[in-house]
């Protein structure tokens, strides 16, 4: 395995994977890939990951998803072609082995159906109009592409590869979007004084050891902006302040020593 596929994220081969195939299979290939590809982490090496976890994963997607099998046999072809191309030296695709047991009781189906997505309407219109950009988007790509595929070498056409990547990067952001809203529930905005802490308010901080202050906004890890003040609920931070209130003291661990702040204001 040379050092560029050692390095080779799994957005990246799945990118490379999905534009390689025939325009009528990338439709159904690409939100089992995608949805692979999220779930271990879009930045994350194709060349470290282990046996164990895509067996895990495995056995994740076979006891929630009603169609597993199919997504099961899509993963498997993605993994025996990364294999093939060296983009991993091991075989993982032996590990995707359907979950053999009772199927889950209704009650639980419903109960992981209803998990959602909290969003402040400013994140919930953001994400709208960013899935609006990418579909107007789409058809210019796609228009790319058939142009750069007049060119009938193909293993030399690299603006037929450009294009077919970018397509691919385009239909996955949009699947993830589409993903998001269909599970997002917009959170109430009134602006009022509250006691606790939660995803979607706003909060002032004391530094206590050089007075400074500061203002954050506790959001989903979907609307994420820390040039704005906004951190996710999921962050050191966001976990430290999630459910305190005014006057509490929050200290938070990090490489440096211990961080320690007042919590001043909190609105909603």
């Amino acid at each position: 395995m040379t050092d560029s596929n050692k390095k080779l994220s799994l957005n990246e081969a799945a990118s490379r994977f999905l534009v390689n195939l025939p325009s009528a299979e990338v439709g159904v290939s690409q939100q089992a890939i995608y949805q692979f590809v999220r779930w271990f982490g879009r930045e994350r090496s194709l060349a470290e990951l282990a046996a164990d976890e895509i067996a895990n994963y495995a056995q994740r997607i076979s006891s929630s998803d009603t169609d597993y099998q199919r997504r099961l046999d899509l993963i498997k072809t993605f993994l025996m072609h990364a294999m093939k191309e060296g983009w991993t030296n091991k075989n993982l695709a032996i590990h995707l082995r359907t979950k053999k047991g009772k199927p889950r009781s209704t009650a639980s189906i419903k109960q992981n159906a209803a998990a959602v997505i909290p969003l402040t309407q400013q994140g919930y219109d953001e994400i709208k109009s960013g899935l609006a950009a990418l579909k107007s988007k789409r058809p210019e790509v796609i228009d790319e592409v058939k142009r750069a595929a007049e060119d009938k070498d193909f293993r030399e056409n690299a603006p037929l590869h450009a294009a077919r990547e970018r397509l691919g990067h385009i239909d996955g952001r949009i699947i993830e979007l589409e993903e998001t809203l269909k599970l997002a529930t917009v959170i109430n905005e009134k602006v009022e004084i509250i006691e606790k802490v939660g995803i979607g308010d706003s909060i002032v901080l004391i530094d206590l050891s050089s007075g400074e202050e500061l203002k954050y906004t506790i959001v989903s890890t979907k609307e994420v902006d820390p040039t704005r003040g906004k951190i996710s609920s999921a962050s050191p931070m966001g976990r430290a302040i999630i459910g305190r209130g005014r006057g509490d003291i929050i200290e938070i661990e990090v490489p440096a020593g211990r961080l320690r702040y007042r919590v001043e204001k909190v609105e909603h």
